[in-house]
């Protein structure tokens, strides 16, 4: 399975050889172009489909996933978690006590809700009700290495992630607001 498959597709195809992998999906945690733009080409170069959330209008899609489906990939169960908010079609991709979170949640900060489908209340429920849930020892893989470190753990975001500190809905919005 390939996360996100961004242009060139050089280095995954690479990767993909040197290992002697086959790509059976495409998954996409959310529409926007920097997640997507390989799409295509890399589908056609492995035959692999490719899956996003059902609500994700703006690219081709093999598959439509909806909140708890799953994927499997060889015995590994992966779980879709539906995490709008960064845009309506965001999805994080939950197994083996890792979660791939997109641009959702990063190292050190979260997705941004003042761009085009964005929406704050939306980003709240989808960090406080569904990732900041799950038990601090999962892994949090995001969509982007903006952070000190490329990976960390839900335990660790929520001592020190500045966006997971604990507020309302009214508080998360207006904080969301601020330059």
């Amino acid at each position: 399975m390939v996360v996100d498959a961004p242009s060139p597709i050089g280095p995954i195809l690479t990767t993909v050889k040197k290992h002697k992998l086959t790509v059976k999906y495409i998954v996409n945690t959310h529409g926007h172009r920097d997640h997507t733009s390989g799409n295509t080409e890399l589908a056609k170069a492995t035959g692999a489909e490719i899956a996003a959330h059902h609500t994700g209008a703006r690219h081709q899609k093999d598959i439509s996933l909806k909140d708890h489906d799953t994927l499997t990939i060889g015995s590994i169960p992966i779980t879709i978690l539906h995490t709008p908010g960064h845009s309506p079609d965001s999805i994080c991709l939950k197994f083996d006590k890792k979660i791939l979170t997109g641009d959702t949640l990063f190292v050190g900060e979260c997705g941004r809700t003042d761009i085009s489908g964005g929406n704050t209340a939306q980003l709240y429920d989808s960090l406080f009700n569904k990732i900041a849930r799950l038990e601090d020892d999962y892994e949090v893989y995001p969509g982007h290495d903006y952070g000190k470190t490329p990976s960390s753990t839900i335990g660790l975001e929520k001592k020190t992630n500045y966006t997971l500190e604990p507020r309302s809905l009214e508080e998360f919005i207006e904080f969301m607001s601020e330059p």
